[in-house]
């Protein structure tokens, strides 16, 4: 069924790519006020399905009203559990009809990253604001696109990185920014888990696939936020130890990277290994997450005795609704593209250093 999904995409996206609707600025200015936003899921792979689709049912500023898939046997579950109206069912050929759709109003594009431009691209061109599910895209020029076609659009633009919603997250970005315990001196960040699939689009190239793409953003991610800086150069090496597997892409990265303030940060993603946390040390003390990018909580303690463990119901819940009231509210995404595109030019940066076995600046 997977296989069939990515070959209809693959077949559709090119006719689509030549049909995509013309930029829409006067509908996005005119859209009318909405108390909730209608979600139009774009994909129903696993995270959709297990992940958006319940959290959108305890949204406050938002609803599942609309579904854009290539298997046309999931229709009927989706349509009897979620009360999806036929009117908003599409196929990826169909899609770009979602600009005379007044029940949707965000394009949450949950596909492989290779498909991310295209479709964030055309989801842009009709109007709808969009939301894309992290990577961004496996290209900076990519990322660039993306920015490029919403802001000509006038229309929002946030990826899905839920974490930086969640205030577990927040605690530790607050001490960098109020710098709590004197500057930040040392980061070790981590993610990674076993995969034991052997035949996914996160072993594939041509698909977006390789480590640093998914759990690579999330220690990076813990580095930055962290720190509250931009990396300044990047060393790294990537391996595999089931080339039978990753034999297209890497399943292991290690790499350090430097900040402006001399902050370093040691970083190790991986589909082989078991690891989720981050430890800072500052000149006064430090922070430990564990776990710190799991789907059912993160929690840390601070050298202070300083618990870390907010509750927080869902957080792609509290994503998507933080999301929306962006929206309504005319201000400023939590995590817009640049966001995502900052992660990409360290990804691209990591897989340099690797290959040429030398320091990369950014």
């Amino acid at each position: 069924m997977e296989n069939q999904r990515r070959k209809f995409i693959q077949q559709t996206g090119l006719i689509a790519a030549s049909t995509a609707f013309l930029p829409n600025a006067l509908w996005s200015a005119t859209r009318p006020q909405k108390e909730k936003l209608g979600i139009a899921l774009v994909g129903l792979g696993y995270y959709s399905t297990d992940l958006l689709a319940p959290a959108l049912q305890l949204t406050k500023h938002c609803e599942l009203k609309g579904i854009v898939t290539g298997s046309p046997d999931k229709i009927p579950n989706w349509k009897e559990k979620y009360g999806i109206a036929d009117k908003n069912i599409y196929d990826y050929e169909g899609m770009d009809r979602i600009a005379d759709n007044p029940d949707i109003d965000v394009i949450y594009i949950v596909l492989p990253p290779s498909m991310h431009a295209e479709y964030a691209i055309r989801a842009a061109n009709t109007g709808k604001h969009v939301w894309c599910e992290k990577p961004m895209a496996p290209s900076v020029t990519e990322c660039e696109s993306m920015i490029k076609a919403c802001n000509a659009n006038k229309v929002k633009l946030s990826i899905g990185y839920r974490c930086q919603h969640d205030p577990n997250i927040q605690a530790y970005m607050k001490a960098a920014k109020e710098k709590t315990f004197g500057a930040v001196k040392m980061v070790s960040s981590s993610a990674g888990y076993f995969d034991g699939r052997t035949d996914h689009w996160k072993q594939k190239k041509a698909m977006g696939g390789g480590v640093m793409g998914d759990m690579g953003v999330y220690a990076i991610q813990g580095a930055r936020l962290a720190t509250g800086e931009e990396p300044i150069s990047v060393m790294a090496q990537t391996f595999t130890t089931r080339p039978d597997i990753y034999n297209e892409v890497e399943e292991t990265a290690m790499y350090q990277l430097e900040f402006p303030s001399g902050a370093r940060a040691a970083c190790q993603s991986s589909f082989g290994i078991q690891m989720n946390y981050l430890n800072i040390n500052y000149e006064k003390g430090w922070i430990k997450m564990s776990p710190h990018s799991s789907y059912s909580g993160n929690k840390g303690v601070r050298s202070d005795n300083t618990i870390i463990d907010f509750p927080l119901e869902n957080q792609q819940a509290k994503q998507m609704d933080d999301d929306a009231l962006s929206i309504l509210n005319t201000t400023d995404m939590l995590v817009p593209g640049e966001e995502g595109l900052r992660d990409i030019r360290v990804v691209e940066a990591v897989y340099k250093a690797a290959e040429k076995n030398c320091l990369v600046k950014l």
